[in-house]
């Protein structure tokens, strides 16, 4: 008879607690790399957090990193997200929002906000779409992101919600400080 592994529900509740956190934090560094005005560099930032968190989060499921697989696995699932994110903009739209940086001060600061946001959503998606692969026991070599695109649209659209609130959190800390 063969044995089953029974993992106890504590260790994946102490999981998801700690991978919550690791998205929170990296939607605070998306926001700020989103914030930078020198265009392009914003994108290359908040890329730069986005496979940091992939690197922590694997850490906390015990899946193996490889850096240069995670890089173009954001690329493909954010390059072919479905109708919901494209029309907030995709790929285009963060590209949009950082060039609109160089228009001096008004291109600053509608860009840097509107990248801010986008930037923190796209990576809470991200971070989501990821806790539920490795959750279910995957890994970044099995992971398909036609597969979930549906769930990428649905995860960046509750994080646009979020990093506004976030953004709002933080505008209010800064007014009472």
């Amino acid at each position: 008879m063969e044995e089953k592994l029974v993992v106890p529900e504590n260790d994946f509740q102490e999981k998801d607690a700690a991978a919550k956190k690791i998205v929170r934090k990296y939607m605070l560094w998306s926001m700020g790399g989103g914030l930078i005005v020198i265009p392009i560099v914003d994108v290359v930032a908040v890329t730069t957090a986005q496979v940091y968190m992939l690197k922590d989060l694997a850490e906390n499921y015990d899946v193996e990193f490889s850096g240069d697989r995670v890089k173009s696995l954001i690329a493909s699932l954010m390059g072919g997200a479905s109708a919901n994110y494209l029309a907030y903009g995709g790929l285009g739209r963060m590209a949009a929002n950082s060039l609109m940086k160089v228009v001096p001060i008004a291109g600053q600061i509608f860009g840097g906000v509107a990248m801010s946001i986008f930037s923190s959503a796209t990576t809470y998606a991200v971070g989501k779409v990821f806790i539920q692969h490795f959750a279910s026991g995957g890994t970044f070599l099995d992971f398909d992101p036609e597969k979930v695109r549906a769930y990428f649209s649905k995860e960046f659209e509750e994080g646009k919600e979020l990093a506004t609130e976030m953004k709002k959190d933080q505008e209010t800390q800064e007014v009472t400080a």
